[in-house]
């Protein structure tokens, strides 16, 4: 992010849907902008970062290669709150699995984990008209029991039960992309088998009270925690052979790229992310981010991830500003509803604890995180795409401008309150030591 300090004041633009917001603060009350390197590594076109990757895989033969004597093929991709360049990489993907065999049969599966299914025009607008007409593209449906296959006992102890279009294939490759994830400590990889074409049964398991609560399960870690080894277990249960992950810049073009085994390559693009994406924390009573905007400002629940890189910097009691669209609302009436009906943050999240792996229930572990960001602070959500009371409803402030939103920061902790700044809260690991 480009910051101009002009006189007294610094100028910072703040992702927010397609475009941006821009902040104007007085410079001195500034203490930190933390952002993430985001280098390009190289002059590369994005077509020429991809080819590399794939021609060049880690730990693993090439695609072409793997894909050779297969019949069927499935491509695992992600859906439409990602922002994978899709038309972009699925068409170097499909050339490779196709030169060595033009007549294989190759499916395309949108990994919707627990989200809404992709639309058509979202499914346009991701691939592209041409790749629509002439691939079998199909939406993942967590909850279509009829389609899915038992694949055994999670680590965890809950079901496996994955999309049956596994068992179809002879091959199963996935793509997707790496970021810092909130509990699951990176995106990419076995991700794109759970969440990502699991069961709704499966899903609830592996997102339980208890691994959501684990100091294991935060943003940047891997190491023991519990959701990431459910899913490493998911992903070799679903014979996953080969990923194909890209690291993006914030104008989401991809920066690089990660191909071949799916735990080997998928580490080496969770080591390059740490190394472009860790700061050290800088505490202060207000805490302005973003979701990094379109497409993971969707809505409100995609928009707990950002807060939880303000989270790692706010002052107890006291303000996280975050610049999120949230056109689509709430994001998940369950989720919704957790939040619309709880007494308080904390009566919720003394009752979300309680609850066994069994009887885990869909989205709490949203409802979950967010209780605990309110419990420390105050979140004030800044747009204009959705309803207020909507907002308000679900413990939290509005804001239609960030203007407004530093002037109510401003009167709960003080016009003399310091601030830092985190202008894309995904794209950050914010190290506290």
């Amino acid at each position: 992010m480009s910051n101009i300090e002009m006189k007294n004041t610094m100028s910072i633009k703040i992702p927010y849907s397609t475009g941006y917001k821009e902040l104007i603060l007085e410079a001195n009350k500034v203490k930190a902008v933390l952002s993430a390197t985001k280098r390009v590594d190289s002059v590369q076109k994005q077509e020429d970062v991809v080819r590399d990757a794939l021609h060049n895989p880690i730990q693993s033969e090439r695609l072409s290669l793997l894909a050779k004597e297969a019949k069927k093929v499935l491509v695992i991709t992600s859906d439409h709150t990602r922002p994978v360049p899709t038309k972009i990489t699925m068409p170097l993907i499909l050339n490779e699995i196709r030169s060595l065999n033009p007549r294989v049969e190759i499916k395309i599966l949108i990994a919707t984990g627990l989200h809404r299914l992709t639309t058509g025009q979202e499914v346009i607008s991701k691939f592209g008209t041409e790749l629509v007409e002439k691939e079998d593209i199909i939406s993942h449906d967590s909850r279509d029991t009829k389609n899915m296959v038992f694949k055994g006992i999670l680590p965890s102890g809950g079901e496996l039960w994955l999309n049956s279009l596994i068992d179809w294939a002879d091959l199963v490759i996935s793509e997707g992309f790496i970021e810092p994830h909130f509990f699951a400590g990176f995106s990419g990889g076995r991700k794109s088998i759970l969440p990502g074409i699991a069961s709704e049964k499966t899903v609830l398991a592996n997102h339980c009270s208890k691994f959501i609560a684990s100091s294991y399960a935060r943003t940047g870690n891997l190491q023991n925690n519990p959701i990431h080894i459910d899913m490493i277990f998911a992903a070799y249960k679903a014979n996953l052979r080969f990923i194909f992950n890209v690291v993006l810049d914030s104008e989401k073009k991809i920066t690089s790229a990660f191909a071949g085994h799916p735990e080997k390559a998928h580490e080496s693009g969770c080591m390059y992310v740490e190394k472009i994406s860790k700061v050290n924390a800088v505490n202060a009573d207000i805490v302005v981010t973003s979701n990094g905007g379109y497409p993971l400002d969707q809505n409100i629940y995609q928009a707990v991830k950002g807060m939880t890189a303000a989270e790692a910097c706010v002052n107890d009691s006291g303000v996280i500003i975050i610049v999120a669209a949230c056109g689509d609302g709430h994001g998940g009436e369950a989720f919704y509803r957790c939040m619309a009906d709880a007494a308080s943050a904390t009566e919720l999240a003394k009752r979300i604890s309680s609850i066994s792996q069994e009887e885990t229930i869909a989205d709490q572990w949203e409802a979950q995180v967010l209780a605990r960001i309110l419990m420390k602070a105050n979140v004030i959500i800044v747009t204009d795409k959705c309803d207020p009371k909507l907002i308000r409803n679900m413990k939290m402030l509005h804001a239609f401008s960030l203007e407004e939103a530093m002037k109510i920061a401003e009167d709960i902790v003080g016009k003399n309150a310091d601030i830092v700044v985190i202008p894309d809260g995904v794209g950050v690991i914010v190290d506290t030591f």
